[in-house]
């Protein structure tokens, strides 16, 4: 599932096509995605402005000025396609050509842009919803996400006391995103091996007495803050499904110091050890058990 990278790519691509831009007309080509698309999807989208395309954790948000905000999400294999004019698409550097097949192009957005906006989701884990701008906040989607990782609102305070008295492992805590928004299985064996944490560690060790962070919380933040920053600068990972809206493939998954490395290996100057693949709720981590502790 793209995690906020990819999401963060995704937004920016979208931007020149969609904000500041009017939906002219609004095609859906089925019912449903993974939930069933809003009652009047399309009239209450068609003569809207794009004021603002935002992201919030792994959600797409797009501020209209009838006062509704369209919240998507892209899934497991949901992606957009911006074409310019009917039948062409935007190429980038890492072009690789699109199936030819268009039976999961299930929602069609023409903006007064130009541009023609293609949702596209094969395995139909995606949805799309209008929520009231006023009501957002407090939207069970929204509502329980934690701190954004890359603003000023997610230091080490602020993990300590999140992981403070929690009995799960560091790798569990920081993919439940009531304690950060945005991360997943990639980014948070990425981050903790940038900061030699072992992903078995206890939650809880982030936090030292009265709940103050512990050097480990702080050397988590920075290591998470930089890993996002690269991987969004190299355009995401393009595994499985993931585009960029113009084509464009992300190339971070050549920067992988542990993901998908196992028997590898360890990057980390002087180490001698090797990647090793575990599974933790379900999915699969790689670490390195001699410089992770």
């Amino acid at each position: 599932m793209p995690e906020l990278p990819e999401v963060e790519t995704v937004r920016r691509g979208l931007g020149p096509a969609m904000e500041s831009a009017r939906f002219l007309a609004v095609q859906t080509r089925r019912a449903d995605l993974r939930f069933p698309l809003p009652k009047d999807f399309g009239k209450r989208l068609e003569g809207a402005r794009v004021e603002a395309l935002a992201r919030r954790g792994k959600y797409l948000l797009a501020e209209l000025s009838s006062g509704e905000v369209l919240l998507m999400h892209l899934g497991m294999s949901g992606s957009f396609r911006v074409a310019w004019k009917e039948g062409a698409e935007t190429l980038g550097r890492f072009h690789h050509p699109r199936s030819a097949e268009r039976t999961h192009d299930h929602v069609v957005f023409r903006m007064s842009s130009g541009a023609v906006v293609t949702f596209n989701d094969p395995r139909r884990f995606g949805f799309m919803r209008l929520v009231p701008r006023a009501e957002l906040a407090a939207h069970p989607l929204i509502a329980s996400l934690g701190p954004e990782p890359l603003s000023d609102a997610f230091d080490a305070a602020a993990l300590a006391k999140a992981c403070a008295g929690k009995t799960t492992s560091l790798k569990a805590a920081l993919s439940d995103q009531r304690v950060v928004a945005g991360l997943g299985n990639i980014y948070v064996c990425e981050a903790l091996h940038r900061a030699q944490l072992s992903p078995k560690r206890r939650a809880a060790t982030l936090a030292g007495r009265g709940g103050a962070p512990t050097p480990r919380a702080v050397a988590l933040v920075d290591a998470i803050k930089a890993v996002l920053r690269d991987a969004i600068a190299a355009g995401g990972s393009s595994l499985r499904d993931h585009r960029s809206p113009d084509g464009e493939l992300g190339y971070f998954q050549h920067k992988f110091r542990v993901y998908d490395r196992e028997g590898e290996p360890c990057p980390t100057p002087g180490c001698r050890g090797r990647i090793r693949r575990i599974v933790q709720s379900g999915r699969s981590t790689f670490y390195c058990p001699v410089c992770q502790k």
